[in-house]
């Protein structure tokens, strides 16, 4: 398997799978009567993947029994079918529209694939290849296999779903924020390492689905405060009380409102260095109690961690002690430190995942996105504590 998922990497060509078609599985891909018969029992299978509702090609239609050619055509195009599932599901497109994680697998060249697996007569290795790698997905997995309640069966698969959104190869080691369990977790080689409890966004400012990369912390930061938290009573109040704005730490420089490090400031002791399209980051904050709370959707969109400190002190193992982070939090000056080596960090939401036991967990579909609905805009996301 670890093999295969380097030849696989060697697949992440420039064409998109999708636009597969017939005329595309070319005639040459000669199927044998035992392999066509395996990839009946793997399209008969396809519901163990909660699959069941992907449309595949029939490759046994009466007509073709006389046409070897024919037939291994069809059978062709229902692999690539299958193929494509595996790797991007087959839920409407409105589904996905928020779901702003990309994914290379739309640029695998299936038919390559298909090529090797026929050669190596190993259909089965290879579709298995295919399936999300996430600890959390072979617990949906197995769960989905026994579950008789309808709501948790209909979870499971949505759930399932959501994993082949992501990247089937994520990294050797990243950040995973699920923002429907208010949690972030860090993994290494698909083992987690540690989690950390987060805040999210209102339900009227959520937390969107992205990823990005994280470079470095911020020690003692700056809050550059968003236009529209200005508007809702901080430049007023910098304005017309301006005793109170300094007590607070709001300052107006140079066009912008902007609050000094400081143990009352928004972001806390730290943020962590992602650049992205929202202006979403992870920070401290000096807000603890809300922590305790089952449900955290309190924040402009931005996401709060606990123990944020503890989040630092790990992320930059091997690029400063905890010692030196130390002194530089309590010196109060502004510090961008660079991680060893930068990682990627998924924002995503997940109603259903795996628990420590190996059992599933579900949670409270907070920002209503288990239903699918038509593409909309959703309200502006601005970072606040």
């Amino acid at each position: 398997m670890i093999k295969f998922i380097a030849i696989l990497a060697g697949f992440l060509l420039s064409a998109s799978a999708s636009a597969q078609t017939e005329e595309h599985a070319e005639s040459h891909l000669i199927w044998t009567e035992p392999q066509i018969a395996e990839l009946q029992q793997l399209v008969d299978a396809r519901a163990s993947e909660a699959l069941e509702n992907c449309p595949i090609t029939n490759f046994s239609q009466p007509n073709s029994a006389t046409d070897p050619f024919r037939r291994s055509r069809l059978a062709s195009v229902a692999a690539n079918e299958l193929m494509l599932a595996y790797l991007d599901g087959c839920s409407p497109a409105s589904a996905r529209a928020k779901w702003n994680i990309g994914s290379d697998d739309r640029n695998i060249d299936t038919q390559q694939l298909l090529m090797k697996a026929l050669v190596r007569n190993d259909l089965a290795a290879y579709f298995a290849a295919l399936r999300p790698r996430s600890p959390h997905y072979q617990a949906l997995r197995a769960a989905y296999a026994t579950e008789t309640d309808a709501e948790k069966r209909a979870a499971l698969a949505l759930n399932m779903e959501r994993w082949r959104w992501m990247r089937l190869v994520m990294g050797e080691k990243y950040l995973l924020v699920n923002a429907a369990s208010f949690e972030v977790t860090l993994w290494e080689n698909d083992r987690k390492l540690k989690t950390w409890p987060v805040i999210v966004g209102k339900t009227r400012s959520p937390t969107p689905v992205f990823e990005a990369t994280v470079s470095g912390v911020i020690l003692n930061p700056w809050w550059e405060i968003p236009t529209s938290i200005v508007a809702e009573g901080i430049g007023s109040m910098v304005r017309n009380n301006p005793s109170a704005a300094r007590r607070k730490g709001y300052v107006f420089e140079n066009g912008r409102y902007r609050q000094r490090p400081g143990p009352g400031n928004a972001l806390g002791q730290m943020k962590l260095v992602m650049p992205n399209p929202y202006s979403i980051y992870l920070h401290d904050t000096p807000n603890k109690n809300l922590f305790s709370e089952a449900v955290r959707t309190f924040s402009h969109g931005c996401i709060r961690v606990g123990d944020a400190i503890d989040l630092d002190k790990t992320l930059l193992e091997g690029a400063a002690t905890g010692e030196q982070i130390d002194e530089i939090l309590a010196s109060r000056t502004t510090t961008k430190l660079s991680l060893a080596k930068a990682i990627p960090i998924y924002i995503a939401y997940f109603t259903a995942e795996a628990a420590g036991d190996g059992s599933v967990r579900y949670f409270p579909d907070v920002y209503k996105r288990d239903v699918f609905k038509l593409a909309r805009n959703e309200p502006r996301t601005d970072c606040a504590a």
